[in-house]
């Protein structure tokens, strides 16, 4: 793990239960005798280069932008090694960074929630199961139910937590909410322990099927760079070409199918950082079809005029998600250490999407 991130997850837009409002007003509000609660505490990792603090915690706190990062240490929220800092300070290796605000963080308590599972295998250290569209993976800021770990802390008793007691119960790896797919999730501290090496050596397989706008050129490569949050978006991953600004990712590709003005490509992850298909698919110019954070909910190929437009709109119609599924997934298995390799069908809207393309292709 490049750091250790020990949090309760109000920080991310900062409000309060009742209105919006920025850190600054808040500790103005309170005297000294007020308590402050302490929402995130990060550990910095010994191979850590030197990072500006604001910076750092831009890149680890899902929608917190700068601004209101450089509040919280003008407020004195921020300290680092229980101590004030300043946003220009840059952090060192095992420095011991907190941010706490005048309110309690927001309950995490897992609420087991009766959701049905799409489990496709099941043994006593793990299971493998097909994700719908549409469905979180674990409790975040402004999705705090209705996730898979909802459904697994109800079906399943007892699972193993993430690094640091972060509540993900048996998550090793995610899928994004808009993807379907295959995920493994540990019932044991042994499978936990074993999957996540195996995510950290790369040695997990993962194919996705994607469709993309356009025809890639050459049909199949390997698409590098460093993935970090953009300056214009925190929202949305790009790719930089300098390392203090995101983390290495890989990932090959090869054309399946070409489809006129789209093509269905195969991507197999070497490396699995957030939103990391669809920002390099973008990043060489074949945003995913129907991608609407990365720009593929518009007609990208082709004249956006009369039927072929009514067409496409049609078809965004149908797979109103970016059109990315988790199709495969292999690993070796933490007790025998045999290799176990599944396999998934397209759901219904993605499958509905390429059969609408394949017709139009053939009049």
């Amino acid at each position: 793990m490049p750091f250790q991130f020990i949090h309760n997850p109000y920080f991310c837009g900062i409000k309060r239960r009742k209105s919006a409002k920025s850190v600054a007003e808040e500790i103005e509000e309170f005297s000294e005798e007020d308590e402050l609660y302490e929402h995130h505490r990060v550990v910095v990792d010994k191979g850590q280069g030197l990072l500006r603090v604001d910076r750092f915690l831009m890149d680890r706190l899902p929608n917190a932008t700068r601004t209101k990062i450089q509040a919280a240490i003008d407020a004195e929220s921020v300290r680092i090694n229980d101590r004030p800092t300043k946003a220009s300070y840059k952090v060192k290796p095992l420095d011991v960074i907190t941010i706490s605000l005048p309110h309690p963080p927001r309950e995490t308590d897992l609420v087991p929630e009766n959701i049905p599972l799409n489990i496709i295998y099941e043994d006593d250290e793990l299971l493998v199961l097909n994700k719908p569209a549409g469905m979180v993976v674990h409790p975040a800021y402004g999705n705090w139910n209705g996730t898979v770990v909802n459904a697994l802390v109800y079906h399943f008793q007892n699972l193993p937590t993430t690094q640091n007691g972060v509540a993900r119960p048996g998550l090793v790896h995610r899928i994004d909410k808009d993807t379907s797919g295959l995920m493994v999730i540990a019932k044991t501290e042994y499978a936990m322990t074993h999957l996540a090496r195996q995510f950290y050596d790369h040695t997990i397989e993962r194919t996705y099927n994607a469709l993309v706008w356009g025809i890639p050129e050459p049909p199949a490569g390997t698409i590098t760079g460093y993935i970090g949050r953009s300056v214009k978006d925190r929202k949305v991953q790009t790719i930089y070409d300098d390392e203090s600004k995101g983390k290495w990712a890989v990932t090959h590709y090869k054309t399946l199918e070409v489809l006129r003005y789209v093509t269905l490509v195969q991507c197999n992850l070497e490396t699995g950082r957030t939103h990391q298909i669809r920002a390099h698919m973008k990043h060489i110019g074949h945003p995913l079809f129907s991608d609407a954070m990365y720009g593929g909910d518009r007609i990208l190929r082709g004249t956006p005029v009369g039927s072929y437009k009514s067409f496409v709109d049609n078809a965004f119609k149908l797979l109103p998600r970016q059109a990315l599924h988790a199709k495969s997934l292999g690993f070796e298995h933490p007790r025998t250490r045999q290799w176990l390799q599944f396999d998934s069908e397209l759901p219904d809207d993605f499958r509905a999407v390429l059969e609408k393309w394949r017709n139009y292709v053939t009049v």
